[in-house]
């Protein structure tokens, strides 16, 4: 007897988990299936999953082709089950390929390829839907995005579109999904989009898909202007649409814990405020050659634009830019100045300056001190006055950390408007005003 083994959550169980199953069970004559436990969802890095274990289980066993169902409750299980029940095959979707290549020492290992198009009208009878996903762009943040959706239950990576057909079908290849040249036909497959092309196609994007009654979910920054930005969320509520720009540090637990603990008073009133946020980019990158758009202030400003508007609130009396340029005009080192009404705040960032990486947040009665990479808080500490008097927080940071965002975009969709507080549209249009600010500034400059 060919016994084979497979493993997943099967959160609202669909036609690509019907399907891995039916293929599963191709493979050999008796099928394990392991279901996995909420806890260890958790730790794996897996959110918002929606089913019970048992209603998982139930959903599997429906589906008659299960010969086993077993519960997977720990790192490492996988290959003690598979000397346990005697397996010949391991099998799962072709998404995770590579990943499980270390089990080939104790037996085949199969990737089959997974359903591209999850229809919005699934197996299950209960309400909720999976929401069909496209993808915008084929650059380095898209390529991050996938591995990181497919970690967010009641939510499936469908298709990508680029009018670059070269690019477009690598990446559809690499991610296996569908691949589209034809915009139309794009928008028709799916039920919202991740716009994660360069920063001066993101208006045009978003509109377009808000016009065709998609949820959007934008890379920052959102919009160069703010009078973009502002009709941009003014059509989302029009055709009643989620409209979300993608700062991920916004979404994060340990960044929202943090700025909980700074306006809690456990340091006093909040003064002054510095953010830094640097790396050494390529010479070549687009960062550094699009004299229009590039810079280090489009590229890394949001974020450390992002603790002053949480703190301090959108409505400065004054902001001011210092920069250092490179020879074709693009600024490769930028301190953002801020002065508010008894307070003032400093967002730093570069591509051709290194510094070190800090977040201080200084109040009148301590400080609370964030070393790099703060943008992905995991770790933080609050210091006083005695400087042995040091109190410190910890929060998981998952992966690249657009999980969060992506979990909380779902939620919104799905009616949970608890999460909207943690980047809202106010927050958006202000720092869209600043990017405007600056590239007028720059652009005058030359």
């Amino acid at each position: 007897m060919k016994k084979v083994i497979t493993y997943g959550t099967f959160d609202l169980f669909h036609e690509g988990h019907y399907n891995l199953l039916k293929r599963a069970k191709a493979l050999g004559d008796y099928l394990i299936v392991g279901v996995t436990t909420e806890d260890y969802d958790q730790t794996r890095g897996k959110l918002n999953v929606v089913d019970s274990l048992m209603t998982r289980i139930e959903n599997v066993k429906k589906t008659g082709f299960a010969d086993e169902v077993i519960i997977e409750a720990m790192p490492g299980q996988k290959l003690r089950d598979i000397k346990k029940y005697g397996v010949d095959i391991f099998t799962v979707g072709s998404d995770w390929t590579g990943t499980f290549d270390y089990l080939k020492d104790y037996c085949e290992v199969v990737y089959l390829e997974r359903t591209k198009d999850i229809s919005s009208t699934i197996l299950r009878s209960e309400k909720q839907s999976i929401l069909r996903m496209g993808i915008i762009g084929t650059g380095r943040i898209a390529n991050r995005f996938i591995p990181e959706v497919k970690l967010v239950s009641g939510i499936n990576a469908q298709s990508v579109y680029n009018p670059n057909k070269e690019s477009t079908d690598e990446f559809a290849k690499k991610w296996n999904l569908e691949s589209y040249y034809d915009i139309d036909l794009f928008f028709d497959s799916i039920d919202a989009v991740y716009v994660a092309s360069p920063h001066n196609t993101h208006y045009e994007y978003v509109k377009e898909a808000l016009e065709r009654n998609k949820h959007v979910l934008c890379e920052k920054p959102m919009a160069l202007e703010k009078a973009q930005c502002e009709e941009l969320f003014s059509l989302a509520k029009k055709h009643n649409r989620v409209l979300m720009e993608g700062i991920k540090t916004a979404y994060c637990p340990g960044f929202n814990n943090l700025i909980g603990i700074a306006c809690s008073g456990i340091i006093g009133t909040v003064r002054s405020i510095e953010a830094t946020f640097t790396k050494l980019e390529n010479s070549s990158s687009r960062e550094l050659t699009d004299t229009e758009y590039g810079g280090s202030v489009t590229e890394l400003g949001s974020y450390t634009l992002l603790p002053a508007v949480k703190i301090f609130g959108t409505e400065p009396e004054n902001i001011r830019f210092e920069s250092i340029y490179s020879d074709n005009g693009i600024d490769i080192f930028t301190k953002i100045f801020f002065k508010y009404k008894n307070s003032m705040s400093t967002a730093t960032c570069g591509l051709g300056v290194k510094s070190d990486g800090q977040l201080i947040i200084s109040g009148t009665e301590g400080y609370i001190k964030v070393d790099a990479p703060w943008w992905k808080t995991s770790y933080f500490e609050v210091h006083h006055e005695n400087p042995n008097d040091i109190e410190k927080y910890s929060d998981r940071f998952l992966g690249d950390g657009l999980r969060y965002e992506i979990s909380d975009f779902l939620s919104i969709i799905n009616g949970n408007s608890k999460s909207a507080f943690k980047l809202t549209r106010e927050e958006s249009i202000f720092i869209s005003e600043v990017m405007e600010k600056f590239l007028n500034e720059r652009k005058n400059r030359r």
